[in-house]
């Protein structure tokens, strides 16, 4: 198996850092990454715009305008960094906090765990809306400093970051104009030209998720589809290795044009999250049945397969469902790690993990506390420690390195 990390390549421009060992940017092949969200924000920051995605309300953060289900453990972070939240306690008493991602400190501790952990690095959420152009263009300067913590970020902790686009909630007629004309200025600036931004054959990798058949709030098209494939593969300054991010059943969209352009891809990235089976004892399993002949059908059309792996979901607070109506269980890793088993069967060293930062969706394998506020409803890690996915994820790259054997339990500490 390709290892992806460079032991012995080290950070030039960090002399403290001499010891740290860099994942190898040039090739997206044998990486596991994160996809990470980066849009939290807090009253008192940098970006002044509230409680965003912590709470339906910005103005204000109660049990009633919840809208994540995982509480942070906040232990970790600067203690500037931790921003009170008014009416929340956790079970000895304390006062809760949450963190903003529109920090440079923050952003540098999650990079930080990715190192510590053996993440290959992550890609960073670039949402349409939120760039210059789209309907909520004024959040555009938070999202860009996020962006530019990243990129330090990363190059501090010797981690790989790409720029993946979501073009949700965008209108069909603006989503070329605002995601071409976006990718043209990092490349005019540079910004992809980092030592520590993926490349595949020479060229920077960029990721589009988006390509969801007959979806309202993704209005994609195969025409569509196609003048972004053809815009990205046009040789030039602006030519990128494009990742399609996109339905799970592709291969049986009813429209015919939808197969084709996924062949033309450079890589094709199938959202698996929400997509599980339940077995005779109704156990929850992730639906990886589909897998084998994905991977067949990219290997012949020359597109790079990489799958998504996710730990659980729940979304009981942002779709203000009764608690534990949507939840899919993480089974104290067990939902997470038998994803990594079949990966390793199918001989697989690139992967997606859905998410770093997701606790909106319940996605997050970040440091989250088990011992989450008392008002309101949360999700925790069902006793386990705050770190107990990273290590899960640490593991499971492992395996699909052939660094580790393979084992029927889920290999994560209390």
């Amino acid at each position: 198996m390709r290892n992806a990390i460079t032991p012995l390549l080290l950070v030039a421009t960090c002399p403290c850092l001499a010891q740290v060992p860099v994942v190898d940017a040039t090739t997206i092949r044998g990486k596991v990454m994160c996809g990470y969200q980066g849009w939290f924000r807090c009253p008192g920051d940098a970006a002044n715009m509230g409680w965003v995605h912590w709470s339906r309300d910005s103005a204000r953060i109660a049990p009633d305008t919840l809208t994540f289900e995982m509480w942070p453990d906040m232990s970790e972070y600067p203690e500037a960094e931790r921003h009170v939240a008014p009416g929340f306690t956790h079970p000895d008493g304390s006062q809760a906090t949450l963190f903003s991602s529109d920090s440079a400190a923050v952003v540098r501790t999650h990079f930080e765990w990715m190192r510590e952990y053996d993440i290959d690095g992550a890609w960073l959420q670039h949402f349409a809306v939120d760039l210059p152009g789209g309907p909520l263009e004024e959040r555009y300067p938070s999202r860009r400093r996020v962006l530019e913590h990243v990129r330090a970020a990363a190059q501090s902790a010797g981690r790989a970051w790409a720029l993946s686009y979501d073009i949700a909630g965008m209108p069909t007629e603006r989503i070329y104009d605002v995601v071409t004309a976006d990718w043209k200025h990092m490349v005019d600036e540079a910004i992809v030209a980092d030592a520590q931004y993926l490349h595949e054959g020479g060229r920077p990798v960029v990721q589009i998720w988006g390509f969801y058949h007959g979806i309202q709030t993704n209005r994609m098209s195969a025409q569509l589809a196609n003048r972004l494939i053809d815009f990205f593969a046009e040789p030039g300054p602006y030519s990128a290795f494009l990742v399609g991010g996109g339905d799970w059943n592709w291969r049986a969209c009813p429209d015919p044009e939808w197969p084709v352009f996924v062949h033309r891809f450079g890589a094709y990235c199938p959202w698996n999250i929400g997509n599980y089976t339940l077995d005779d004892a109704g156990v929850s399993h992730a639906s990886t049945h589909y897998w084998p002949d994905d991977k067949a059908e990219c290997d012949r059309e020359g597109v790079l397969w990489i799958p998504v792996v996710y730990p659980g979901f729940s979304w009981d607070n942002l779709m203000q469902k009764p608690p534990g109506t949507t939840r899919i269980p993480r089974r104290k890793g067990q939902f997470l790690w038998e994803q990594f088993l079949r990966l390793r069967e199918l001989g697989v060293d690139t992967a997606y993990v859905a998410m770093f930062d997701e606790v909106d969706e319940g996605t997050a394998i970040f440091k989250v506390t088990s011992a989450p506020p008392v008002e309101g409803h949360f999700v925790g890690y069902e006793g386990l420690a705050s770190d107990a996915y990273l290590q899960v994820v640490r593991e499971g790259i492992a395996l699909l390195r052939g660094q580790r054997e393979p084992v029927a339990e889920a290999p994560v500490g209390p």
